[in-house]
């Protein structure tokens, strides 16, 4: 049976790391919600203008137009197949969306769970330095520059340290976090779907560990 793999971990974790690996490696259609939305800031659908519509009043998403996106996106001839979700459901309303989506679609949900330690979360994210010229991302703990404040391609260039990854915010980002999806967990769990995996050290271990997880 085709699956539909919901992976779940803090910001941080690597949730679109392995989700792209999962694809490029397995051929794995990967769905995030986060890029879903901004796809919809510029699309000219009924759907897009209705989510323009929220937005442009600084309302919230809700759940049910948040599934309806899923829902339409999930539809489409690509996403036959098993296919991943990263960033939904996020909380326990979208998960019983989801469980009627799976239905419909015939598939199996297997919900996989990055485990990170909450120390390492803060090194990976409030450590993370990005290059204003071309992109690239360092981590003063774990991949720092070859001098401190500079990309290693452009010497010109002073690192900059997004607004997303200072302490404070990060402390906001996952707090909201525990407080939605600590729920969403023991569902899965309660339900006998969750498989946790350790969300630390090499990248290929960790892939290695969510291979062996959804198959």
């Amino acid at each position: 049976m085709d699956k539909i793999i919901v992976l779940i971990g803090a910001p941080g974790a690597g949730k679109g790391t392995q989700a792209r690996l999962l694809n490029e490696r397995r051929g794995i259609l990967q769905i995030s919600t986060g890029d879903l939305f901004r796809a919809m800031k510029s699309a000219d659908t009924p759907l897009a203008r209705e989510v323009q519509a929220v937005m442009a009043a600084g309302n919230l998403v809700s759940d049910e137009l948040t599934f309806k996106i899923v829902q339409d996106r999930t539809s489409m001839p690509d996403a036959a197949g098993t296919y991943i979700l990263d960033g939904y459901p996020r909380t326990q309303v979208q998960a019983g969306q989801l469980e009627g989506l799976a239905e419909e679609q015939e598939k199996e949900i297997v919900a996989v769970e990055i485990d990170v330690p909450r120390e390492d979360l803060l090194k990976r994210l409030t450590g993370r330095r990005t290059c204003p010229i071309c992109g690239e991302i360092y981590n003063i703990y774990s991949k720092p520059p070859k001098v401190e404040g500079r990309c290693d391609e452009h010497p010109d260039a002073v690192l900059e340290h997004r607004k997303d990854d200072q302490e404070d915010t990060v402390a906001a980002r996952l707090a909201t976090y525990d407080e939605l999806t600590a729920p969403l967990l023991d569902y899965y769990r309660k339900t006998d779907r969750l498989k946790a995996v350790d969300g630390t050290g090499d990248l290929e271990a960790i892939y290695s560990r969510i291979e062996r997880a959804i198959s």
